[in-house]
């Protein structure tokens, strides 16, 4: 099995492929998640040039890429200073041929904010480690719960997964936070506390599927809750940890709540493994939602529920800002949630579904609510385009 995920296709390749002979395309996501290795498995004929590369650093400058080949691929441009104006001048003159892939381990959308270099010349793919739908189909049904096991014990990131072992995994989930941090870090914010952001995720690791309170982190790291929503967003642009808001409109009695984060590399999250499971599913849902909005245009929304008496959902995916689905997921409880009751007075077309990890049963009620086995439940399309 591991074999034929070594040389199968991305899901967002075809994508990519079709967009090229159109616009730039800017292709990001977390260190070593794979964008290069996709870059160039797209075609056999491609040049290259990553720019922490002193010798590639001058063939940028030069701009004596290969223009027989097709695409170019510009690895970590974004380290070029005033990048989004040299690609325009690349664009207005020369266009896609050959096509432009510019590929980044920090959220590239962070620097298009400055200014609107790019507007109307870029097409945004933002590619997420493997799960079990981008796996599934070379799967047999009775692999799913092992390939489960293994995505909450190393997580997704190819080289690890495709290793499978879990000593091995150790060792690589240590060094590939200390370059984003020593590294990246430094290059992107030129921050100098760097052991007081270690420590923030490591409280972070312990807190996934908790909403997270900046002054409680404050005391923590004797700093200020300024100082914690900064240090959180500039972790989120370097990929390590995502944000999940809370949902709020129409729902009475509700307040706004602290957000909640997950990493991307759910073998970071510490705890018991029910943490695990829902830092997955999370990771799941986000990458289906960023398919859809950067391959289809769709606009959707991940959140949370939670009322001021403290029920719960763990996640609501709103679509156009109303929820469709209310998720909630269980290492193994096989009755549904009494929060789902509650929330459906608010939301009576949502549809509802509880995910469990250890199911004897699928079950469905007369209200619609669902219990689905998480295994088989992740490993379908979880969302749909409309």
């Amino acid at each position: 099995m591991h074999a034929k995920i070594g040389v199968m296709k991305r899901y967002l390749e075809k994508y990519i492929l079709g967009d090229l002979k159109k616009k730039i395309v800017l292709l990001t996501g977390p260190r070593q998640v794979g964008k290069t290795m996709l870059s160039k498995m797209m075609t056999a004929d491609f040049d290259y040039f990553n720019f922490e590369n002193p010798e590639d650093r001058v063939g940028l400058l030069e701009r004596s890429w290969d223009r027989s080949k097709d695409p170019v691929i510009f690895d970590e441009l974004h380290k070029l200073k005033n990048w989004k104006s040299w690609l325009k001048g690349i664009y207005d003159t020369e266009g896609v041929r050959p096509g432009i892939i510019v590929t980044g381990s920090a959220k590239l959308d962070v620097y298009r904010k400055v200014g609107d270099s790019l507007a109307g010349r870029f097409f945004q793919f933002r590619l997420h480690p493997l799960d079990l739908k981008e796996i599934s189909d070379i799967l047999k049904p009775e692999d799913l719960e092992a390939e489960l096991e293994k995505l909450l014990t190393i997580g997704g990131f190819p080289e690890p997964f495709l290793d499978g072992n879990t000593r091995a995994y150790n060792r690589w989930k240590r060094s590939h936070l200390d370059i984003i941090i020593r590294q990246d870090l430094l290059d992107l914010e030129n921050i100098q506390q760097i052991t007081s952001i270690e420590t923030l995720i490591q409280l972070l690791r312990k807190r996934v599927g908790s909403p997270v309170s900046y002054s409680s982190l404050g005391r923590d790291l004797k700093c200020s809750d300024k100082t914690i929503k900064r240090w959180l967003r500039i972790l989120e642009e370097m990929y390590i940890i995502f944000r999940v808001s809370p949902f709020h409109r129409n729902v009475a009695r509700s307040i706004l709540k602290s957000p909640k984060y997950y990493f991307y590399d759910t073998g970071q999250v510490a705890g018991d493994p029910g943490a695990r499971l829902e830092n997955l599913v999370a990771c799941a849902l986000l990458k289906e939602i960023q398919y859809l909005a950067d391959c289809h245009g769709e606009e959707i929304q991940l959140y949370y529920l939670k009322d001021k008496d403290v029920r719960e959902i763990d996640f609501c995916i709103a679509r156009k800002e109303y929820p469709e689905t209310l998720i909630e997921v269980k290492w193994g409880e096989e009755r549904i949630s009494a929060n789902f009751k509650v929330f459906r007075k608010y939301f009576p077309k949502a549809r509802m579904i509880q995910l469990v990890k250890e199911l004897k049963k699928e079950k469905t009620f007369p209200d619609g609510a669902e219990i689905r086995r998480a295994s088989k439940w992740l490993s379908q399309p979880v969302l749909s385009a409309v």
